[in-house]
């Protein structure tokens, strides 16, 4: 990494986002998520050219997947049709073993990890954050279930505007070294501490759909409660390895030792092709039920609660009769999406057998224009393929 160029200070911004996001663990105090031993899952390879695929921009004109590649700021392409990789392209120096920060798509691996110990009867999503944290009983957290959180409709008061430089988001990242410039003396020092610091709701638990990147470190804490274990150590043990990776993932974390669950998480294309496909399949991935399936199917159908609170919120025109559940967008029935800021994507098709892999250093943290032309595009692929 370019030394005298990327600092803590700039490393979210054009252009250094676009060195950073491939080196993050070499800016900021992470933990590693060991890939175990043993030979990596075979993914079998049917490669084919998509680049000339083409579909209808915002814009009503013609565009190719290559011009869209192009055009919204690419790291790494990959296409999968069932099982099998179909396309792979990495661009702006980053290659198949480069780890690439993966914003919130995080979220989606706290998401099944609650799943899976949901069935072990390790923690109950019906059950109060504070039943599990009982610092939480007198504070705005006091009524918000687990639930709640793992579908961000809890009731605290909480901004994640990401063009407002003050907003909640950026102060809470402060705490790991994203921010440095908005800490200050009354700044908490971990994000259990930021957690206690918020006083306010803006409405009742349950009642509206609204995003929060806190409420998955929240349910990150309540699982290190009831496990006693930390929840990196969890996804590792009970997702990252049954995944076989190529690579070791990582996470920042807070000087607790504490993982940023909310956006911190860094991986290979590869590796997140093979959670894409355990999605795919319903929770199992080469043989192995890893999240129970009835945890991914609900997680796909939600119901019309979900939907209509979905439909009224700030991001009901982004995916039109999707909905959000267990840290997982869902576009549709058959589509699942992880998402994260700055372009990051896992797209998964269950009735076409698609997955696709996006990773990307957009300039702008949230870029509707780049993000709904990344969607059409990958919509595009994933009905060109079962022509």
């Amino acid at each position: 990494m370019s030394k005298k160029q990327v600092t803590h200070d700039n490393w979210g911004y054009p252009p250094f986002n676009r060195e950073s996001f491939q080196n993050v663990q070499g800016l900021f105090p992470t933990a590693r998520l060991k890939r175990g031993s043993g030979p990596a899952s075979d993914i079998p390879m049917n490669l084919q050219s998509i680049e000339a695929v083409e579909f209808e921009n915002l814009e009503g004109n013609k565009q190719s997947i290559r011009q869209m590649l192009d055009a919204t700021y690419t790291d790494a392409f990959l296409v999968l049709q069932d099982g099998a990789l179909i396309h792979e392209e990495y661009m702006n120096n980053m290659g198949p073993d480069t780890l690439h920060l993966l914003n919130s798509v995080t979220k989606s691996f706290v998401g099944m990890l609650t799943g899976i110990l949901y069935e072990k009867g390790i923690i109950d999503p019906d059950k109060n954050v504070s039943d599990y944290i009982p610092e939480f009983k007198d504070t705005v957290f006091s009524e918000t279930k687990l639930q709640h959180a793992l579908d961000m409709s809890a009731a605290v008061e909480y901004g994640e505007d990401y063009s407002d430089p003050q907003a909640d988001f950026w102060h809470e990242t402060a705490i790991v070294g994203w921010r440095p410039q908005l800490v200050n003396a009354e700044t908490p020092s971990t994000l259990f501490d930021y957690a206690l610091s918020l006083q306010s709701k803006e409405q009742l638990d349950g009642e509206k759909y609204h995003y929060r990147t806190v409420l998955t470190n929240i349910v990150a804490m309540a699982i290190e409660r009831a496990t006693g274990e930390r929840c990196q150590d969890l996804i590792e043990k009970h997702i990252w390895q049954k995944l076989r990776p190529e690579q070791d993932a990582a996470i920042v974390v807070d000087k607790t030792g504490f993982p940023y669950v909310g956006a911190g998480m860094n991986a290979c294309a590869r590796d997140l092709a093979r959670f894409g496909l355990m999605l795919l399949n319903d929770g199992n991935y080469n043989g192995e039920q890893i999240v129970p399936s009835s945890w991914v199917k609900s997680t796909r159908e939600g119901d019309e609660g979900y939907k209509q609170r979905f439909a009224e919120s700030a991001y009901g025109m982004m995916l039109p009769g999707g909905h959000y559940m267990n840290q997982v967008w869902v576009m549709n029935i058959d589509t699942m999406l992880c998402i994260g800021i700055h372009g990051q994507t896992i797209y998964i098709n269950q009735n076409n057998g698609v997955v696709i892999v996006k990773l990307s250093s957009f300039p702008e943290s949230s870029d509707d224009f780049l993000f709904a032309t990344s969607f059409l595009a990958v919509d595009a692929i994933s009905e060109y393929l079962t022509k």
